[in-house]
């Protein structure tokens, strides 16, 4: 059982009789979706930066017709999505050291891999001579031809291949079959037992759904669905919250009309939950912590009917003009905005106005993001096991630095968007312990049972919830 070809690995040899004479280019180096996927891919391995920034810039391009621009967005994350499982193929037929070849002939032979394994309408042909014809007019005829040899040999062998056996590493086995790092899937099993384990890897593969929050400053659920109806788009309502809705695809979203002016903003529902946690009065201060890029504190408006007030603070400066933009398009005008590190408050509405002033406070802290991997299936090669514990620290600094900005009777929320324990419920409890004026309220009171955990937090994952991966808890001062 444990030898035979995961489905999505099963080719479909129908589609392999189309061949299209190999096009002759006229064009420069990037400009198609291939290429430009293998300059996103190759800068997203150098470099700090994430794919979901690179995708978007390249997305920008004018020479993309909109065929393309779908396809690179396709290409570009599956091949994140599933790079462990292709390399494994690639470095089993390289006559080298795989490790060694240039970053522009692997992410070549990647792309090329991936079509032929996944994208069952993309002949063979097409995804190979593209490939080839690409490292041709970069590296030349000799490397040009080592990819088309591999390739072309990957495809006569399809059905030959065996996979390594559970029995012998279930660890390795699961890590590769689901295109994780083992260090992650190691800890699901001991967490979860394997079977779930297996369950929140596929989670995680999957294509993510867009999903949407009708922004009710602006429309109204009915006539938001009246418009998804009259686009044609096929749409589920959210699972907990009525504003919020799912579709598989819409395409030129940033240029729609309703989205640019602001009648709905893409969040996933996990994020929802946390502002309904919150819990924010029409009367109340609110500060939300690490608020960038404002979809909570653009939410919580939303709940407050645009009153009362928000200080929504935010460390870095060009995710506070980012924050700026999304609550200007939304209509958001009970919040103000503030430049800082909580951290190390330099600005006085830190340093002394809103000290022991909040009704309640949203901490929304950096995480590893393990619950959003589905979305963001980079961060599964950017992270570390150490990672998460040098997160902690920062986590509880910043949980520990928002208690003064509390009323005496005030409500800290603690959220993430990540699975792992050590970011959660260890970090509740090491508060808890620090704080013992504080317990937690139970989440019931204000969210579907469905989203709570047995310790009265919302915790969230994506093979159970159908949700990103996430975490928030409610903290009441106590009398």
């Amino acid at each position: 059982m444990e030898n035979q070809k995961p489905e999505a690995l099963t080719p479909n040899f129908q589609q392999n009789g189309t061949s299209k004479k190999q096009p002759v280019y006229t064009k420069n180096l990037y400009e198609d979706a291939r290429t430009c996927s293998i300059k996103i891919l190759c800068r997203c391995e150098r470099t700090d930066s994430y794919l979901e920034k690179l995708i978007d810039a390249e997305l920008r391009n004018d020479t993309l017709n909109d065929f393309d621009k779908a396809l690179l967005n396709e290409i570009s994350h599956g091949v994140i999505r599933w790079m462990r499982r292709l390399d494994w193929f690639l470095n089993g037929f390289y006559r080298g050291n795989y490790e060694k070849c240039l970053p522009e002939v692997r992410n070549a032979m990647r792309i090329a891999l991936y079509q032929i394994l996944f994208l069952n309408k993309i002949p063979y042909s097409a995804a190979v001579n593209e490939s080839v014809e690409y490292i041709k007019r970069i590296h030349g005829e000799k490397h040009a031809g080592v990819v088309n040899g591999l390739l072309r040999t990957i495809i006569r062998t399809l059905d030959n291949l065996v996979w390594p056996t559970r029995e012998i590493d279930e660890v390795n086995y699961l890590g590769l079959i689901q295109s994780h790092p083992n260090w992650m899937v190691r800890r699901w099993i001991n967490r979860f037992g394997f079977d779930d384990a297996v369950k929140l890897c596929e989670a995680n593969n999957k294509r993510p759904v867009m999903s949407l929050r009708v922004n009710r400053l602006k429309i109204s659920n009915t006539d938001f669905e009246n418009y998804l109806n009259e686009k044609n788009l096929y749409f589920k309502k959210g699972n907990f919250l009525d504003n919020f809705f799912s579709t598989k695809t819409m395409s030129k979203i940033y240029t729609d009309e309703l989205f640019r002016n602001g009648y709905f903003t893409i969040q996933d529902e996990s994020a929802g939950l946390v502002s309904k946690l919150v819990d924010p009065k029409k009367d109340e201060l609110i500060m939300d912590l690490c608020s960038a890029p404002g979809g909570k504190t653009s939410h919580m408006s939303e709940l407050m009917g645009n009153e009362g007030k928000i200080i929504a603070v935010e460390k870095y400066l060009s995710r506070v003009e980012v924050m700026k933009t999304n609550l200007e398009r939304l209509g958001v005008t009970n919040a103000k905005l503030i430049h800082d590190n909580i951290c190390e408050p330099a600005s006085k509405e830190l340093t002394d106005t809103y000290i022991g002033k909040a009704d309640k406070v949203l901490v929304d802290v950096p995480c590893s993001g393990l619950g959003v991997l589905s979305k963001k299936p980079d961060i599964k090669w950017k992270r570390e096991l150490e990672d998460i514990y040098n997160l902690q620290k920062l986590q509880t600094e910043i949980l520990e630095n928002s208690v003064k900005y509390l009323k005496p009777d005030g409500v800290l929320i603690y959220s993430t968007c990540t699975t792992e324990s050590e970011e959660n419920m260890d970090i509740v409890n090491l508060f808890l312990k620090n704080h013992p004026e504080f317990m937690i309220e139970n989440a019931e009171a204000f969210v579907d049972k469905k989203a709570v955990n047995s310790d009265g937090c919302v915790e969230l994952f994506p093979h159970i919830h159908n949700t990103d991966g996430a975490f928030s808890v409610r903290l009441r001062r106590k009398n």
